[in-house]
């Protein structure tokens, strides 16, 4: 697991920095026992083809600024890598061929929360990217939403080509009041960006947890079927999980309106990722 204690490095035009857990990075993790200003966006360039895992081939080695070449797959797991391919710092991270890249709110946020535990259980590390209040379209006002945060480095992707990249969210599209057209906008642009970075990679989305139509999930629900749509058209394995809370009986396991205590999250764990098996999206 990356560490938030990752020593700093700075090495002409590679650049290493301490990874913490509130942002992306430093969450890669085994199975779990039992169970500002910000800088303007660098425009992106499709990063080669690759076979899933493979850990150095999104760039070039980078010439440092006394010549000699900085070879990233020399770079300690946490430091920050300026990927000559699209412009962008991108972490090194020490095993990605098992690593699933989950990109998140606040359901997906805390170690031990239920998008992670299902991934870890099917044998993955998991290195995630988000922050809670934000989703497809909405922003916490530090960090933007997926599409921005990723853009103008809010959060930074792992360097090499993970096998599995999963997207969970809507919650917050849900609560900010974002339109139908602005969620599935942002959502085709977000699809589309990790299709050219990770283009050996799986996708596969995750809906908007809530207790479906018929017993008040209202919006939420809405937004969970509506990425279903999405996830559809781009040909992406989608689960839905608009009405688990109630579907499953989990709401005496939320320990307020949106979000799980533990033992709900050890429960949806096990039930997410019993979906992504099925769906083929174990590690192989």
């Amino acid at each position: 697991m990356l560490q938030a204690s990752t020593r700093a490095l700075l090495i002409g035009p590679v650049i290493a920095a301490s990874v913490f857990l509130a942002g992306c990075g430093a969450a890669m993790e085994s199975p779990p026992s039992g169970a500002g200003s910000a800088a303007p966006a660098v425009p992106r360039a499709a990063a080669p083809v690759a076979a899933p895992g493979e850990a150095v081939a999104a760039g070039s080695a980078v010439v440092g600024e006394l010549g000699a070449a900085v070879d990233p797959a020399s770079l300690p797991a946490g430091a920050l890598y300026r990927n000559p391919v699209n412009g962008r710092d991108e972490v090194i991270v020490g095993n990605i061929a098992h690593t699933a890249l989950l990109i998140g709110d606040s359901q997906s946020e805390p170690q031990a929360s239920w998008p992670r535990r299902a991934l870890a259980g099917l044998g993955y590390d998991v290195f995630f990217c988000g922050k809670g209040g934000t989703g497809y379209v909405a922003s916490n006002g530090a960090t933007g939403n997926y599409v921005e945060a990723l853009q103008r480095g809010d959060w930074h992707l792992p360097y090499g080509f993970p096998p599995l990249v999963v997207i969970e969210g809507g919650g917050n599209d849900a609560k900010q009041g974002a339109s139908d057209e602005q969620i599935s906008a942002n959502a085709d642009r977000l699809i589309t960006t990790i299709k050219q970075r990770y283009p050996g990679a799986k996708l596969a989305m995750v809906g908007t947890l809530g207790k479906g139509s018929e017993h008040g999930g209202a919006r939420r629900a809405e937004v969970d079927a509506l990425l279903g749509t999405v996830a559809a058209d781009h040909g992406i394995p989608f689960v839905s999980v608009g009405d688990w809370l109630t579907r499953y009986g989990l709401e005496a396991q939320l320990k307020d309106s949106v979000h799980m205590n533990g033992d709900g999250h050890r429960a949806l764990g096990a039930l997410l990722g019993e979906r992504l098996a099925k769906l083929g999206l174990a590690l192989s």
